[in-house]
Formats: structure tokens, C-alpha cells, sequence
């Protein structure tokens, strides 16, 4: 099914698939690259929100960031943290040679703490890093998307390990968990989870 639905959605571009390999290949966890389906998804979500300003928490290998840089009008600025800095050497030079490094802004550092103090008001976040500590990275970003943007969340579903026993003491699952318990019961939001790869949840930010 993966790979009929990657023959009927726009290709892959040469870049975002040499990155894809060369983020396999050199380092751990390469699947954590959000991959062809999920970045044609980010960038088309991006063209259709149209935000000028967005936050990523959890640059990894940079293809999200590229592909949601990607989507954005001229002007526009993805802001990405990253906080693992042995990172840096490998992700750094792929955003920097892409087409799209003018609407990149690469940071290595902790987001809850860092994001607030840049001062931007953002009309999108996608939120990307340490799944322990999602409910305190989606209430920072609540206070930095402006009312009326979006928060999309990834890993939502955690290869089904949210409704896996096995996984009751695993720390990242309950992080996980916790996140969705907490974003279904809030009301500030409407929200939609998609099964896509991993699960990817929808939040709007109501007016």
C-alpha cells in the first residue's frame, strides 16, 4: 500500500531523496526522517495554511524543515530546533545547500527555552522532538502560534504503542499518551488524529 501510494502523489525531488538516503545510511534511527509521503503532506499543508512563521521542535536530518520550507511565500521562515547538537555536523550542510536555505533558520538548543525568546508569533509549529516532554512543548507552542494557526504533532500513534500494554512502563509511550489524553480534553483546540506512518495529529488553534 506504501509504495502504491508513493507512485500516485508528486515525486519525490532528487535532493529530499539523496538526504533521505544519506540519513539512513549515517544515522541511527534513520526512519525518524519524516520521509516522501509525510513531507509532500507538510509541504501541501503549508501551502494551504499559507503561515509566514513556523516553528519546528526536532530538526533530526532536516528533511521535514526543507520540506515544509518548500511550501512556504517568499518571506516566509521555518525556525527549527534541534537540541542534540552531535546532530549539527551532518543536518547543518543539508539545509544550508538546499534551495530553500534562505526560509531556514537552523538552531541547535533546547526549544522550551530558546523558542520564547526569539519574540516571533508563529502561525504554525510542527512538533518533532522528545516525546517525554510533548505536553510542555505543545503548551509552549499554544503561547507562540497565534489564534487561529495550527500545531501538527508527529508520533502520535508510536508504531501503536499507545494502546500496547507491553509498553505501560516505557517513558516515551507515556509521553505520548499523556500528550494525546491532554490535547483531546482541551478545549482551547479542535484537533484530528491522521494514521499516517506514525501517527500525525491535526490541532487548530481556535479564534
Amino acid at each position: 500500500m506504501e509504495d502504491y501510494i508513493a507512485a500516485h502523489i508528486d515525486p519525490e525531488d532528487d535532493y529530499l531523496y539523496r538526504l533521505w538516503r544519506a540519513t539512513n545510511v549515517h544515522l541511527l534511527a534513520g526512519r525518524m526522517a519524516s520521509g516522501h509521503l509525510q513531507g509532500r503532506l507538510l509541504r501541501m499543508l503549508v501551502r494551504m495554511i499559507r503561515p509566514r512563521n513556523i516553528l519546528e521542535v526536532g530538526t533530526f536530518s532536516g528533511y521535514s524543515a526543507i520540506s515544509m520550507a518548500q511550501g512556504l511565500d517568499e518571506g516566509g521562515m521555518v525556525y527549527t530546533f534541534e537540541i542534540d547538537d552531535e546532530l549539527e555536523d551532518f543536518t547543518r550542510p543539508w539545509i544550508e545547500g538546499s534551495s530553500v536555505a534562505d526560509k531556514i533558520r537552523f538552531i541547535i538548543g533546547d526549544a522550551l527555552v530558546e523558542a520564547p525568546r526569539l519574540g516571533v508569533t508563529f502561525d504554525m509549529a510542527f512538533l518533532d522532538g522528545d516525546k517525554r516532554t510533548y505536553v510542555e512543548t505543545y503548551e509552549m507552542a499554544l503561547r507562540l502560534v497565534r489564534p487561529g494557526g495550527f500545531i501538527l504533532a508527529d508520533n502520535t500513534l508510536w508504531d501503536g504503542h499507545v494502546v500496547d500494554r507491553q509498553y505501560d512502563r516505557d517513558p516515551q509511550t507515556l509521553g505520548i499518551r499523556r500528550f494525546n489524553d491532554h490535547v483531546a480534553s482541551d478545549a482551547r483546540v479542535e484537533k484530528v488524529i491522521l494514521p499516517l506512518r506514525d501517527g500525525l495529529t491535526l490541532i487548530h488553534i481556535l479564534p
